[in-house]
């Protein structure tokens, strides 16, 4: 929390969604479908987080997957497999994360979200993790909006969409980068650990 955000009232809370509320895990998922003396090249070099992050700005699956297959014809089965199955790729949520969703909700906090998440694949996962975002006043998407954190228009967006003011917010993401962007636009933030850092941190601020 910066200096400038002390001693606000804070009185709803923003998640990201992945390695915050839910374990994603590409390599448990790829294992299945490369051979594993090539498994750390193709996550390092095809199937990786520079290339992913094309569809969290918005980029069809089509388009990319093309792309790619174009450069690495022998992983083809693999790359192809990555968007219709995305929702593998996320194996559940972390412990104690479900908790304290529902610990919240229950206080009648408002809860909301802000993911990286490509606008294909967001909708079969936000259906199967129906149980869990029903309980979400609202969700932007990066993908929906193009427009990916840290980019501060992002939060910008969420806050107006969300009928926010950013006093009024505590943004939570386990990459620096993104809470410092929140940060600047005068939203609290937290750096995620794990749940009981986080819930201790929800704690001192009386939403849990």
């Amino acid at each position: 929390m910066t200096p400038a955000s002390a001693g606000r009232r804070t009185r709803a809370v923003i998640f990201d969604v992945g390695n915050v509320l839910y374990d994603w895990n590409l390599r448990q998922f790829f294992e299945k479908l490369v051979p594993a003396r090539e498994l750390e090249l193709f996550l390092r070099d095809v199937v990786n987080l520079d290339w992913h992050s094309q569809h969290d700005a918005g980029r069809p699956f089509a388009e990319t997957s093309a792309e790619l297959i174009a450069g690495w014809p022998r992983f083809a089965d693999a790359i192809r497999a990555f968007g219709p199955r995305f929702s593998e790729t996320v194996t559940g949520l972390l412990p104690g994360m479900g908790d304290i969703v529902r610990d919240l909700h229950g206080r009648g906090v408002p809860l909301y979200a802000i993911t990286n998440f490509s606008h294909e694949f967001w909708p079969p996962f936000r259906a199967r993790e129906a149980a869990v975002f029903d309980l979400f006043d609202d969700i932007v998407v990066s993908g929906d909006e193009k427009l990916i954190k840290p980019d501060r228009a992002i939060y910008h967006l969420a806050l107006a969409r969300f009928g926010l003011t950013a006093d009024e917010a505590i943004f939570i993401d386990d990459r620096a980068e993104n809470v410092i962007a929140a940060e600047a636009c005068g939203i609290h933030g937290h750096v995620f650990r794990d749940a009981a850092d986080l819930r201790a941190r929800l704690e001192s601020l009386r939403l849990l």
